[in-house]
């Protein structure tokens, strides 16, 4: 059988790393039996025409997709397009929106024949060898589909409780070169599951209340290796990484005893760290730590149920600091029964932090506890197109604080963040900078052009090769300088040492065939796996 897995469009502004939950879903139609292939659109140029060429190249039994909020109808549009290029294929859509949604998605999009409901492993391993009996589907439980005109509900899948019996996510099948290009971190998890509650946010929800870890010593397999695929910098994607002292010391014991040199991230709550446990963090390499403050309002925290003190949120910057390690709040704006004095007091709160933070809009996504129990909150909802889900821009208002408001404090804020961004463009100019203010400098303006390179195929579509400069790199990439020059209007000084350093890495390389040759992004090495464990439920 084969499957083609999607990686929908998602905006590179905001910093997308290799898609994991893609890849553990590959893995596992990979250890079902299954070929694979995904066909990943965020680091390349979309069409229906490129989809089709894909399609037609691998005639998948199945096409799959996930997606967040954001970018649901995008990729549902997708799956829907596939469907019309290759109707008997079985179309699927799982991830945190759908899971939450499945109902309404399957009456809104009839081309779509499953979705998978919450941790998706197990109902993969379950649903690939019966897929073409459609009669077997309803005792698969994680399932929601049509029959005789119905939605049929199989019910929730009890959660993975062996995490460690789940393959390596098969980034193999990734064009890795591309975001090895794109230079952001990639992502692993060490566990599974929020023990928090929040109304908010989705983690409980789609893997649990009940922490569930990933074994130290695989946890730190999959670091060794990505360090060996030359990523050099990792995000800790856990919803609370921070959950267990005694788990994080072992991960970075773990680092320390085999000398891995790499930089990472961690998500962490400020009542869950001390003066030791991020000694240990960042004697393994850990720099940063992202808090989720949300809001300076105590009176606010107790209504959205964060748990968490003002105090606990001025101890843990001054640890960060005091321990070099860089901290970053988020604050969200909007949120119920949200006030002009409750943001002015948000605002004050996050300045006398001294640390870096930002801020969010709401945005009430199916499945969480603000989206189900709407009717409670001091909220009104402002759109129902989800694409506008990014929490950049406000989708509700409060009685007290309307959206225009909501908008202007935050714009507020970016103007202020705006104006320090621009005096360190001028510095760059005049020559009055700290090194390390001109190096943020140039690397805005590289990364800019990167996106242009990723989102348009500019090498694929200018990166042939003229057969008298085969034997001459630097004459060879002329071509595709000057057509990335004319495309983008950057400085072709810039386009020439981006598309160079890519050669130089070995991110780009030479091509060749029968009709001549062509630049072109390095195929992914061989990578290795995890010996394989049996699945294991029901913690």
């Amino acid at each position: 059988m084969r499957v083609a897995v999607i990686a929908p469009p998602y905006p590179l502004e905001e910093a997308p790393a290799p898609p994991l939950g893609v890849c553990y879903v590959a893995a596992a139609f990979e250890r079902a039996g299954a070929e694979v292939r995904i066909f990943d659109f965020v680091v390349s140029e979309y069409s229906e025409k490129k989809l089709r060429a894909l399609m037609d190249d691998f005639q998948p039994d199945l096409v799959g997709s996930t997606s967040v909020t954001m970018n649901f109808f995008q990729a549902a549009e997708i799956v829907r397009a596939a469907k019309r290029i290759r109707p008997e294929t079985v179309a699927v859509m799982g991830g945190p929106h759908v899971s939450f949604w499945a109902k309404e998605a399957l009456a809104r999009y009839p081309e779509l024949d499953l979705v998978v409901k919450g941790e998706g492993e197990g109902t993969i391993a379950d649903l690939t060898p019966v897929l073409s009996d459609r009669a077997a589907w309803e005792k698969i439980p994680g399932l929601c589909f049509r029959k005789d005109g119905a939605v049929v509900d199989t019910g929730a899948r009890e959660l993975i409780c062996d995490l460690d019996a789940l393959p390596m996510p098969a980034r193999h099948l990734l064009p890795l070169s591309r975001y090895q290009a794109l230079g952001f971190p990639v992502s692993i998890i060490t566990s599974r599951g929020c023990p928090n509650q929040c109304i908010f946010c989705l983690g409980r929800r789609m893997v649990g209340r009940k922490v569930r870890y990933r074994d130290p010593r695989l946890v730190v397999d999959e670091i060794e290796h990505l360090v060996s695929l030359g990523f050099g910098r990792i995000n800790v994607a856990d919803d609370l990484f921070t959950s267990n002292k005694e788990r994080v010391a072992a991960v970075c014991d773990e680092i320390g005893r085999r000398g891995i040199n790499v930089a990472w991230s961690a998500f962490s709550r400020v009542n869950t760290v001390d003066e030791e446990t991020l000694r240990i963090m960042r004697k393994a390499g850990c720099d940063c730590v992202s808090f989720g403050i949300e809001s300076g309002d105590p009176e606010m925290l107790k209504r959205i149920r964060k748990g968490i003190t003002l105090d606990q949120a001025r101890r843990a910057a001054e640890l960060c600091k005091k321990t070099n390690m860089l901290a970053h709040a988020s604050f969200m704006v909007g949120l119920p029964g949200e006030t002009p004095e409750s943001l002015a007091t948000t605002e004050e709160f996050a300045v006398s932090l001294d640390i870096i933070y930002g801020y969010h809009f709401l945005a009430p996504f199916p499945g969480t506890t603000v989206y189900e129990d709407l009717k409670e909150y001091d909220l009104k909802v402002l759109t129902d197109d989800f694409s506008l889900y990014d929490a950049n821009r406000p989708v509700v208002e409060t009685s007290a604080v309307p959206a225009s408001a909501a908008a202007s404090f935050v714009k507020a804020h970016e103007d202020r963040c705006e104006k320090e961004w621009q005096r360190i463009l001028d510095g760059y100019d005049k020559g009055t900078n700290t090194p390390d203010e001109n190096l943020r400098v140039e690397g805005n303006r590289k990364l800019g052009l990167v996106f242009s390179i990723l989102d348009y195929d500019f090498v694929e579509k200018y990166g042939a090769i003229r057969p008298e400069d085969l034997n001459n790199p630097v004459a060879a990439l002329k071509p595709l300088v000057s057509a990335v020059t004319r495309e983008t209007g950057k400085p072709p000084e810039l386009v020439e040492k981006v598309l160079a350093d890519f050669v130089r890495r070995g991110l780009l390389v030479v091509s060749r065939n029968g009709e001549g040759a062509c630049f072109a992004w390095k195929e992914n090495p061989a990578f290795a796996r995890y010996e394989e464990r049996p699945l294991s439920a029901a913690c």
